[in-house]
């Protein structure tokens, strides 16, 4: 039986009909139990590696890695993905995104959106309207009207991680699957070219459970084996020695990797939290180009060709920088090299941020990349080890990185309480990945009492100062007050919390309720 305990919102009942959740019931009950098991697994390696062990490529698996076998060629739609975009599921956004020249739009339940019970309902309803081509938008401040173009990007959906729960919805006093929720609702009203972003992956095994659900979701809907297609983000430490058993996993759904750079980087610290040995300098200092990072990238593209997948790149965040020309232009210099590096590497196309960047990029690969994708480009030269995997970056910690750090996380945390999951700061457009970069930085600078540049050790007493010293330079209100108190306790706790928005979501769910 299921329970909605949020306030009704618009448009619920053309969701949540009794079908649909006839079929989330289904998800849930099958693999449900699972999921949460594959959670607590998390938590137990968590503590091997805070006992100090390393991970490596899987020895018992190496019998994959060593055969030849390809995943299942991808649509005619995905052969071409040389620009894609992000955003969050709303109408105007959706609109924007189709309309901005890209290959592909993915709109994003995840890091991107704040999942309040409006933004996933109305979400499902604005991608549900996308592919039905009935979509449209009035700004009611400016009357401008928005519409869809004839020529559209191909739709991707990223669902939640597995460790989120749907905490507006019980089925048999339990919370649903926030990953199950966000995959079911989008399957069950858009059954045409259903194609996903699958985030947060940790190891083979999940990407083992995602095949199974898809599998089972595709015979409950009578749909053909390999209607549903998926990209996989490579976004964590663990995954990446992992590449080729999660294209192995998924071979019968999947058509590529990407290498979701930020959280890759927030996966890096948080897994090696208990590590004196791995400090991570100030982020702004921390590009594609360092080693460990180079070498995942590399190693992505390899794995992926060899396996007939696409290697997507990562996220350029800039986004244009109005009334200052030489900032604006330094910031897209910033981006054309980030994106000649992907494609002369032999990328299959890349992310952006910003519908302003869209021509930029795909500049950049119609001219490294005239054909469809690269996975003719093997890259046999390359030989990556665990060594390059794991060294950790070199640079300096400054006092303006700590106080940008504090800043980001308290302007992005505030935006995100308040229903707002995609937030320009400093000239970048900051998901929760980035924030959980600072949050992240500060506590491992912290606990492990790092030194500036300068010398300061920075101990408690020193990160509580600029705790406070930042928080006072904010507006004060509800959602500031909240956030500030929220985002110097996850700082300042003995422990580093596993995420973010889990801590902000209960949060969220009682403003809901007030």
């Amino acid at each position: 039986m299921f329970a909605v305990t949020a306030p009704a919102v618009a448009g619920q009942d053309e969701i949540l009909t009794p079908e649909a959740f006839a079929f989330l019931e289904g998800l849930e009950k099958n693999f449900g139990n699972r999921r949460r098991l594959l959670m607590t697994e998390r938590a137990r390696l968590q503590q091997k590696l805070d006992g100090g062990w390393n991970p490596d490529f899987i020895a018992d698996t190496k019998h994959i890695r060593d055969a030849d076998w390809k995943v299942r060629p991808a649509p005619a739609d995905l052969l071409d993905r040389r620009v894609e975009i992000t955003g969050p599921p709303d109408r105007k956004m959706v609109i924007n995104a189709l309309n901005s020249g890209a290959s592909c739009f993915m709109a994003d339940f995840e890091d991107s959106n704040t999942p309040t019970w409006e933004n996933q309902i109305s979400g499902q309803i604005n991608l549900r309207d996308a592919n039905d081509r009935a979509i449209e938008f009035k700004d009611a401040a400016s009357g401008k009207e928005y519409k869809l173009k004839d020529k559209t990007a191909v739709l991707l959906v990223r669902p939640r991680g597995l460790h989120m729960e749907e905490k507006h919805l019980k089925l048999d006093g339990q919370f649903l699957s926030a990953s199950f929720f966000d995959f079911g609702l989008y399957l069950f009203h858009n059954r045409t070219a259903p194609y996903y972003y699958l985030p947060k992956l940790e190891s083979w095994q999940e990407a083992q459970l995602w095949s199974d659900v898809i599998s089972f979701a595709e015979d409950a809907l009578e749909l053909p084996r390999g209607t549903v297609r998926v990209t996989v983000l490579i976004e964590t430490i663990t995954a990446a020695f992992q590449m080729d058993e999660i294209l192995h996993a998924l071979k019968d759904h999947i058509v590529g990797l990407n290498c979701g750079r930020w959280d890759y980087i927030f996966s890096y610290i948080k897994k090696f939290r208990n590590r004196a040995d791995v400090i991570v300098p100030d982020r702004g200092s921390v590009t594609m180009t360092a080693h460990f990072l180079r070498s995942y990238s590399l190693n992505l593209i390899k794995t992926c060709h060899r396996r007939g997948a696409h290697a997507m790149g990562g996220m350029a965040a800039q986004i244009p920088i109005k009334n200052d020309e030489a900032a604006n232009n330094a910031a897209l210099e910033k981006v054309r090299a980030d994106k000649t590096r992907e494609a002369t590497d032999g990328h299959d196309g890349t992310w952006v941020a910003h519908p302003a960047l869209v021509p930029i990029a795909k500049e950049i690969f119609d001219k490294l990349m005239p054909q469809a994708n690269q996975l003719d480009k093997l890259r046999e030269d390359v030989n990556i080890t665990a060594v390059d995997l794991l060294k950790a970056p070199e640079g300096k910690i400054t006092e303006d990185g700590l106080r940008r750090n504090i800043n980001i996380g308290l302007l992005y945390l505030k935006a995100w309480l308040a229903g707002n999951g995609c937030v320009p700061v400093h000239n970048l457009m900051e998901d929760a990945a980035t924030a959980e970069i600072s949050r992240a930085q500060l506590w491992q600078w912290r606990h492990h009492k790092a030194k500036l540049d300068d010398g300061r050790v920075i101990d408690d007493n020193f990160m509580h100062a600029m705790l406070m010293d930042e928080a006072a330079k904010l507006d004060a209100d509800t959602y500031t007050s909240a956030a500030a108190g929220m985002f110097a306790g996850m700082v300042m706790a003995p422990v580093l919390d596993d995420f973010l928005t889990t801590k902000a979501y209960d949060w969220v769910l009682e403003d809901e309720r007030a």
